[in-house]
């Protein structure tokens, strides 16, 4: 701490008014306690006028600091799911069971120099918000979209991943295939219809030429509606496409340096990552609650799927 030579002079002074005065009389005249006195007396004669320098008075041990371990959870999380300060709030909770405010991880990563995600992790700000809603029941829509994904290391394949989510529980059925045409929308829906476990009334896709003719006759004689969102309006689908992008930051992005050998393989690891987002993955949208919860909830509220 600068001290100036003023603040020096008034200490000293303390202790040289007046020549063989009591200390009494000294702290009556200063307006300073005895203690006070014997205090900086005792740094005087050790380090001369450098111990009139202030310390910190920052407690060795901080009760309320948060544990190490704690820590290195939270920056575990961030720098390996760059998550935000709520998600990893919720992993907290769920897996651990530690409660932390979003307001306490915030100032961890602050001290630890880790500041905001990057801009393409943030949620973008639009000029214009579109108004969110949800399907009351599980089963009354569910979105299909298609994310086209980069070769797999070593080979020269490309691969799609189909995607169905729930628009009320946001369960999701994944499939990877080979090509992207009707015939492979065709048997992804047979797919999905057999993996969920509630009936579909409605089914939403874009006007991509996977969707068209012969994949909407095969949804409609299921007893299925089939409904194509405007042109150009990937928000109207809103739900699907978050959901690629979460498997793009939480699990493609985990995949980088691991050798997949094959396509099995590949498959193996989606259908593990599909089982962890519908079962153990909170979800911030439902307060935390995984998307097998939020159907289980649904039932108990007596919902007819």
């Amino acid at each position: 701490m600068h001290l100036t030579a003023h603040h020096i002079k008034r200490r000293l002074a303390w202790f040289q008014y007046p020549e063989n005065s009591s200390v009494s009389k000294s702290c009556r005249h200063f307006g300073i306690s005895r203690p006070c006195y014997y205090k900086w007396h005792k740094r005087y004669l050790k380090f001369g006028e450098d111990g009139f320098v202030d310390r910190s008075r920052k407690p060795h041990i901080s009760r309320n600091e948060t544990p190490r371990e704690i820590v290195e959870k939270i920056l575990y999380l961030r720098r390996n799911y760059h998550q935000g300060p709520t998600k990893i709030k919720m992993y907290l909770a769920r897996y651990h069971g530690i409660k932390a405010t979003t307001c306490t991880i915030w100032r961890i990563l602050r001290k630890n120099g880790i500041g905001r995600l990057p801009m393409n992790m943030r949620y973008q700000r639009y000029p214009k918000r579109y108004i969110r809603y949800e399907k009351v029941n599980p089963g009354e829509q569910l979105q299909i979209d298609v994310k086209f994904l980069a070769p797999i290391e070593g080979q020269s394949r490309r691969y799609y991943q189909y995607t169905a989510v729930d628009h009320c529980t946001r369960m999701r059925i994944l499939k990877k295939y080979q090509r992207n045409n009707q015939q492979s929308a065709i048997d992804f829906v047979d797919y999905v219809l057999s993996r969920l476990p509630f009936p579909i009334k409605m089914i939403q896709t874009d006007n991509g030429s996977e969707f068209q003719q012969e994949f909407h006759w095969h949804v409609t004689d299921k007893n299925i509606q089939h409904r194509y969102i405007r042109p150009r309006s990937p928000y109207l689908n809103g739900k699907v496409e978050r959901s690629h992008r979460i498997d793009q930051e939480e699990f493609y992005s985990q995949l980088k340096g691991v050798v997949v050998s094959t396509a099995e393989d590949f498959n193996a690891r989606l259908e593990k990552w599909e089982r962890f987002y519908n079962y153990e993955r909170p979800h911030g949208a439902m307060d935390g609650q995984t998307p097998y919860e939020k159907f289980r909830s649904k039932l108990q509220e007596g919902c007819n799927p």
